[in-house]
C-alpha cells in the first residue's frame, strides 16, 4: 500500500503572530476565524524550490497568515522557513526513478504510472492532512498531476486556487520524450486547461505574461524574481571563514593535482586559496585565482558542455598570449605561481553547485582535461552558505536556455543580490534581467565565452576594470529591488482580491 510520510515541524506556538481572527486584505476586513491560512504546493524538492520557500515567508510574514507546505524532501530548507513558527512543512514520499532499469517498452506505462500515484498522494495530503486553507498556491511546472491535484482540492475545501507559472511544463517534457510525442499534447493539454480554471495567477516575465494572455486565455500577474534579504555582498571576514570551512574540498579534490592545489592544511585558519590572515588582519592574497561561479542543475536544457570548452580555450589562449611553449612543465608555472608570481592572465578556478542527472558525466569530463590555469570544483551547499559564496566570487556564469524561451533564472537574481555581475547565456527574455555592460554579458557559444572571460580577467585583480564596472552595476541592480517589496507590491493585492472574492 502507497503511504505519504509526513513531517511537520516546528510546532505553532500559542504566540505566533499569524493566530488573528481578523485579517485586512486590502481595504477590505475580512473576518476569517480559524481559516487565516494558505497552502503552498510543490510537486519537487523544497530545498530546491527557492521562489517557492520565499512565498511562504512572505505569506507568514507580511500577510500574517499561517503557511502549510506541502512538497518532497531532500535538501533542506532556509533556516528562515524552517524557523519560523507560522510554517508548517508536510513532506510526501518521493516516487522513485525507475526508469533507467525499465525495458524501453514499459517507459510509456511508466509515463502514465507515475502521474496516477501522484495523484493519489497529493490528494491525500491537500484534502485531509493539512488543515483547510483559505487559497492554495501551487508551482507550476511541473502541471500533471499538481494542477489538477489542487484544483479538485480547491473545489472540495471551498479554496481559491493560485498558480505560479515559473515555466511551461510540456516544454519540459518535449526536452525528454520530444517535442512531437503525443505525451506533450496531452501534457498541454492538462496544463493549459487546469490552468485556466485558477483564481488567479502569478508569473516569472512580462513575456510569459504576454504569452499566458494570447494564446492561453490567462491573465497572470508578473512577480520578477528578486533577491531576499540573505543574499548580499559578502565581508571579507565572512569570506575568510568560508575559505576556512571549504579549504579541503578547494586545495586538496580527490584523484587530481591542478592550479589550484595549495599546500594549505585542511584545517588552517589562518590561511585559504584566497586570503591570509597576518595579526588580526585579514588580506586578499594579490596571486589568488579568480572564482567564477555557476549554478546547475545539471539537466539537458543547461548545456555545461560550453563552459568546459570555454574553459579549454581561455587555457591555451593565455598560453598563446603570454608566448608559452605547449609543451612547458606544468609543475613549473604552479611552482612559480604559488611562489607567489602574478601574470597577466590569473588562474580561473570554477565551482559548479547543484545536483542533478548528468552531473557525474560531466565530473568524469572534467578530470580528462588537463589544464594548465583552469581548475575545476563541483560541491553542494547548503542555504546559508550558498549566499555567501555568491559574495566571494568574482564572476557568474548561467548556463540557463530554458525550454520555452519565456522563464528567467532565479541563480542570476541571486547572484545580483550579492554583487556579482553574470555572463549569461543569450535567449529571447534573458534581457529582462541582465543589461548588457551594465551588470553581465552575454554570449552564444563557448568561444564567446572565452573572449570574456579573458577581456573581463586582464589584469587581474587589480587592473581589471570592465570586472569592476559590472560588479558596481550588479551592486546596484542587487539593490534596487529585494523580494519582499516585489512580493507586497505585486503578489500581495492579488491573493488577497483573489481571496476576498472565494469567501464571498
Amino acid at each position: 500500500m502507497l503511504q505519504g510520510v509526513s513531517g511537520t515541524y516546528p510546532a505553532v506556538s500559542a504566540a505566533c503572530p499569524c493566530r488573528t481572527p481578523v485579517r485586512h486584505w486590502g481595504k477590505k476586513e475580512v473576518k476569517m476565524g480559524k481559516r487565516g491560512r494558505a497552502c503552498v504546493v510543490v510537486l519537487g524538492d523544497l530545498g530546491r524550490s527557492p521562489r517557492m520557500q520565499y512565498h511562504a515567508l512572505s505569506l507568514a510574514r507580511q500577510a500574517s497568515l499561517d503557511v502549510d507546505i506541502v512538497a518532497y524532501g531532500g535538501s533542506e530548507p532556509h533556516s528562515a522557513v524552517i524557523e519560523n513558527e507560522c510554517i508548517h512543512i508536510h513532506t510526501m514520499i518521493q516516487w522513485q526513478k525507475y526508469s533507467h532499469s525499465l525495458p524501453k517498452i514499459l517507459y510509456p506505462l511508466m509515463l502514465l504510472l507515475k502521474p496516477i500515484i501522484q495523484l493519489v498522494i497529493l490528494l491525500w495530503f491537500l484534502c485531509f492532512k493539512v488543515p483547510p486553507p483559505d487559497a492554495f498556491i501551487v508551482q507550476n511546472p511541473p502541471s500533471v498531476p499538481t494542477l489538477v491535484a489542487v484544483k479538485w482540492a480547491s473545489s472540495l475545501r471551498k479554496s481559491a486556487f493560485i498558480v505560479d507559472w515559473h515555466n511551461f511544463g510540456y516544454t519540459l517534457l518535449g526536452l525528454s520524450v520530444g517535442r512531437s510525442s503525443p505525451f506533450v499534447s496531452i501534457y498541454h493539454w492538462f496544463e493549459k486547461h487546469y490552468g485556466q480554471m485558477a483564481n488567479g495567477s502569478l508569473c516569472v516575465t512580462r513575456a510569459m505574461q504576454h504569452e499566458l494572455a494570447q494564446n492561453w486565455g490567462i491573465r497572470a500577474t508578473v512577480l520578477y524574481d528578486q533577491p531576499p534579504e540573505f543574499f548580499c555582498p559578502t565581508s571579507l571576514q565572512e569570506k575568510h571563514k568560508l575559505f576556512s570551512r571549504l579549504n579541503r574540498y578547494l586545495c586538496h579534490p580527490l584523484g587530481v593535482r591542478d592550479c589550484v592545489t595549495a599546500r594549505i592544511g585542511a584545517d588552517d585558519q589562518n590561511e585559504t586559496l584566497f586570503t591570509t590572515l597576518v595579526d588580526t588582519d585579514i588580506l586578499l592574497k594579490p596571486n589568488r585565482p579568480a572564482l567564477v561561479v555557476s549554478s546547475t542543475s545539471w539537466t539537458p536544457d543547461e548545456d555545461f558542455g560550453i563552459l568546459l570548452e570555454a574553459a579549454v580555450m581561455y587555457d591555451r589562449r593565455v598560453a598563446a598570449l603570454l608566448d608559452e611553449n605547449d609543451s612547458a612543465d606544468e609543475g613549473v608555472l604552479w611552482k612559480e605561481i604559488s611562489g607567489g608570481k602574478q601574470y597577466l592572465y590569473p588562474r580561473l578556478l570554477f565551482i559548479i553547485t547543484g545536483k542533478g542527472p548528468e552531473k557525474e558525466k560531466y565530473e568524469e569530463k572534467i578530470k580528462r582535461l588537463n589544464l594548465k590555469r583552469v581548475a575545476f570544483r563541483t560541491m553542494w551547499l547548503s542555504a546559508e552558505e550558498y549566499p555567501l559564496l555568491l559574495g566571494s566570487a568574482d564572476l557568474g556564469v548561467c548556463l540557463h536556455t530554458s525550454s520555452s524561451g519565456l522563464d528567467l533564472p532565479m541563480k542570476v537574481v541571486d547572484m545580483f543580490g550579492c554583487g556579482l555581475p553574470v555572463c549569461a547565456v543569450s535567449y529571447s527574455c534573458i534581457d529582462e534581467l541582465v543589461k548588457v555592460e551594465k551588470n553581465g554579458l552575454l554570449f552564444s557559444s563557448s568561444s564567446e565565452l572565452a573572449d570574456e572571460l579573458l577581456m573581463l580577467f586582464r589584469g587581474f585583480p587589480n587592473e581589471c576594470d570592465a570586472l569592476k564596472s559590472l560588479k558596481n552595476g550588479a551592486l546596484e541592480t542587487g539593490s534596487s529591488a529585494r523580494w519582499a517589496a516585489e512580493w507586497e507590491e505585486h503578489a500581495k493585492p492579488l491573493i488577497s482580491e483573489v481571496i476576498s472574492r472565494n469567501l464571498n
